[in-house]
């Protein structure tokens, strides 16, 4: 240990001294004041002077040097052995160091061959793969049988294989799974198997796997990747199996549907059943009272308010029953399902203003629109966005931002936008967010079945001819608590007088009272933060002509429907679109401002009319489509304008040419009108064909005429 600190010595001259207990067999030379240039080079011998803060002890350790082949004295520490070689050739060693060994050739290589060569990256990796293999096995207990599955799941899934080879494969899968199905179901990679086994097997073993299945799919229903299976389970379920699984259901309608995956199977057995499973399912929601009524109600009665009527339900603990349902299920954000959306739906017809209020604030922004994609989902955007305050209104206009092109296309998103064009009073946010993405997919809009009812809605408000009697119904929709004075509903009324029936039994004064209390106890005046159904208070011409014509949107419109008027008039949904702007809209509220951008659009039309006849030409003739040949007829009857138009660019001097076919509607069409103006311009012309038998006018008209 001396020589090597010795040897420390030389490299840090400057090093303090350190004081220390001299070690065995070393005796510890006195502090002297200076040193020989000679004996500067060794270390200085250690003083037993103790340092600063520390006591010094009173008894030396005594040192028994311990007899060869005997273990160290307790107390005395093991020496740590100095590097071999440390002494400098040619001198002695000195009397602190151990003896130094000499390695032979044949001691040095098999000294080197001891020590393990590093391993290069490929044989890193093999080796903790073999270690994650290995780890796996431990933990899974079926992880072989999941290997073999697997590679039997590469030969089946593939597209190229034949039936017999597949249906060999899956029966070979199932008989190794047979017995474990249920247990290696929760797999990642059973699940895909057991999926693909399904689709394709046979029905003898579908209903077996079902079978083995039965009785753990609830649970299975509630696992990430076995939820997976039990909707392909359902998917190929027989009647009788599809019924036995949604009576498994009965008490655990409500603990799944709060469960994110979960309620992904409800939802799934909601879609696949018919109205009285559907309605067992929803009875679960309702009330716990209802549950045991499920056999006496038909599916007649499927509306909550007639349920209540008809059983004689307390109207206050339905709606406890129902809150304590709804708030868990917002507040986990699952609002994706119809089943839910159904459910809310029966809820607002019975809430009072504070829980339908409170609903209201908690679906105001982005989480509603996840729910319009529905018939039910969209009726809850609808009554949101009619009975919200302006700032709920504002949010969930925000959270609408950069989807209303897939909105607008959607089958019920649509009506949304409907609604909220009709509804909302700020048309400075409407026209930042919504009427600025429609104008950049004008072309895409009108030519789309659901995209151009936006567009209609603003040219033709409430139109019967775009608009079914069930759309015109959703969009006048509205909650009975939350209605302002002087509206008259009669569907409300008559739903809340059923409402009255139903209370009026042996507890119905204690239900009208408990009612009464919960709206009297509300400190909020709904009054004042709660729009009108209506609108608010602006003027509904006024909000129209601010989104339509003040926005730019109509000159928008114009303009794509002169770019493209061949394409938009023979199309089954441009023509509408393009009918309702050449005609100025209903009142002519483009008329005013944009008068002489219609007339480049009339002739725009009238110039395709103008157009040689040709059996060479790709597209049809406009006057001989179907779909344009009728839209322009309707067009020369409605507006004088565009008859006027048309008459002198396309059709003066070739009547006769085109009174065959689709085109003598539009020849004909100038003697329907019921403006003077325009029948005088074609009688001198026609007249003649009539005489003649070449043009055929309806009977009334030609008496008329």
């Amino acid at each position: 240990m001396a020589a090597k600190d010795k040897q420390d010595s030389s490299k840090s001259k400057k090093r303090k001294q350190i004081s220390s207990t001299p070690r065995e067999g070393v005796m510890a030379a006195p502090k002297k004041d200076k040193l020989d240039q000679s004996q500067s080079k060794k270390r200085k011998q250690i003083s037993s002077t103790p340092r600063e803060g520390e006591r010094p002890s009173p008894k030396k350790p005594k040192f028994s040097p311990s007899k060869p082949g005997q273990p160290p004295s307790k107390g005395v520490k093991k020496t740590f052995s100095p590097k071999f070689g440390t002494s400098k050739p040619g001198q002695p060693p000195s009397k602190g160091d151990k003896k130094t060994f000499k390695f032979s050739k044949s001691d040095k290589s098999s000294h080197f061959s001891e020590k393990q060569e590093p391993l290069s990256k490929r044989e890193r990796r093999l080796q903790a793969k073999e270690l994650a293999e290995a780890r796996k096995m431990k933990r899974k207990r079926h992880y072989t049988l999941e290997q073999e599955l697997a590679s039997l799941w590469e030969k089946m899934r593939r597209r190229n294989i034949s039936k017999e080879e597949r249906s060999t494969l899956i029966t070979k899968a199932l008989q190794k799974m047979k017995g474990k199905i249920p247990e290696i179901a929760s797999s990642h990679v059973s699940s895909r198997v057991l999926q693909t086994c399904v689709k394709y097997c046979s029905q003898s073993e579908r209903d077996d796997v079902y079978e083995e299945l039965r009785p753990h799919l609830l649970t299975m229903a509630c696992n990430t990747y076995s939820v997976h299976l039990v909707k392909k389970m359902l998917d190929n379920a027989s009647k009788k199996q599809l019924e036995a699984f949604i009576s498994s259901l009965h008490g655990h309608v409500g603990s799944l549907l709060r469960h994110m995956v979960g309620s992904v199977v409800i939802e799934h057995a909601y879609q696949l059943g018919n109205a009285s499973q559907k309605q067992r399912l929803l009875l679960e929601l309702y009330s716990t009272e209802l549950q045991l009524f499920k056999d006496l109600v038909s599916t007649k009665e499927s509306r909550l308010i007639d349920l209540i009527s008809k059983l004689g339900l307390q109207k206050a603990s339905v709606i406890r029953h129902m809150t304590s349902f709804v708030q868990p299920i917002l507040e986990k954000g699952i609002v994706d399902h119809s089943i839910i959306h159904r459910s809310l739906v029966e809820y607002f017809s019975i809430a009072d203003k504070s829980s339908a209020a409170d609903v209201i604030q908690q679906l105001s922004g982005p989480l509603l629109v996840r729910m319009i994609h529905t018939k039910d989902g969209v009726k809850v955007g609808i009554l949101c966005v009619k009975h919200g305050s302006a700032k709920e209104r504002k949010k969930i206009i925000k959270g609408m931002k950069g989807h209303i092109g897939k909105i607008a296309q959607d089958q019920y998103g649509t009506m949304m936008l409907i609604c909220i064009l009709s509804v909302v009073d700020d048309t400075k946010l409407i026209t930042k967010i919504i009427v600025r993405e429609l104008q950049n997919m004008l072309k895409e809009l009108v030519l789309d079945k659901n995209g151009r009812r936006p567009l209609l809605q603003l040219l033709h408000p409430n139109c019967p001819r775009y608009f079914s009697p069930d759309d015109l119904a959703t969009i006048n929709l509205s909650i009975p608590s939350l209605c302002t004075k002087g509206e008259n509903n009669s569907d409300l009324e008559k739903q809340a007088k059923s409402v009255e029936v139903g209370e009026s039994g042996e507890n119905g004064a204690d239900n009208v009272s408990e009612v009464v209390v919960a709206d009297s106890s509300d400190s909020i005046n709904h009054e004042e933060s709660l729009q009108s159904v209506d609108g608010g208070k602006k003027d509904p011409s006024v909000r129209r002509i601010q989104l339509l014509v003040d926005s730019g949107l109509a000159e928008s419109l114009i303009l794509t429907c002169i770019e493209n008027a061949g394409e938009l008039i023979r199309s089954n949904f441009g023509k509408e679109v393009i009918y309702e702007v050449a005609t100025g809209g209903s009142d002519g509220v483009l008329l005013s401002t944009l008068a002489d951008r219609l007339n480049a659009l009339h002739e725009a039309i009238a110039s395709l009319a103008a157009l040689p006849k040709s059996d060479e030409a790709e597209e049809e003739h406009v006057l001989e489509n179907f779909h344009s040949s009728r839209t322009i007829r309707k067009l020369v009857m409605d507006c004088s304008t565009f008859a006027s138009t048309f008459w002198k660019i396309a059709l003066e001097g070739k009547c006769e040419m085109w009174a065959q076919g689709h085109s003598c509607k539009v020849v004909c069409a100038f003697l329907e009108s019921s403006d003077s103006v325009v029948q005088d311009l074609a009688k001198s012309e026609l007249q003649p064909l009539i005489d003649s038998g070449s043009l055929k006018v309806p009977d009334n008209k030609l008496a008329e005429s």
